[in-house]
């Protein structure tokens, strides 16, 4: 499919919300952090967490935009929208917690 203006508004809002869906992980990641230290049990536990509602917000979303699919002028915006959320959901919710493990920050030292 070509990437029109419709196509390209979809974009910018998907953007949005894997911004939201990034947000809320690292936040609960966070939170869970603040409660157990930094380990292995409190990432995966926060982001099991968050597994049902990342999901389910994209999965209204993706649900949302198929009366679209009918329409000649929205179809590339929603299948743009569609696509990306269902990959990039999937995608967030395990590279969200590797990258957290991997730059996670350094506890502080007195010195």
């Amino acid at each position: 499919m070509s990437f029109t203006f419709p196509s390209f508004l979809g974009f910018l809002s998907l953007s949005g919300m894997l911004i939201k869906n990034c947000v809320v992980l690292v936040d609960e990641i966070d939170q869970r952090v603040a409660e157990m230290g930094l380990t292995q049990e409190a990432i995966i536990s926060a982001s099991v967490s968050r597994l049902r509602p990342v999901i389910l917000a994209a999965g209204t979303t993706i649900v949302g935009m198929s009366p679209l699919l009918s329409d000649a002028f929205f179809l590339e915006m929603a299948v743009c929208i569609m696509g990306g959320l269902a990959f990039s959901t999937l995608l967030i919710l395990f590279a969200i917690p590797l990258l957290y493990w991997l730059i996670r920050p350094q506890p502080k030292t007195v010195g």
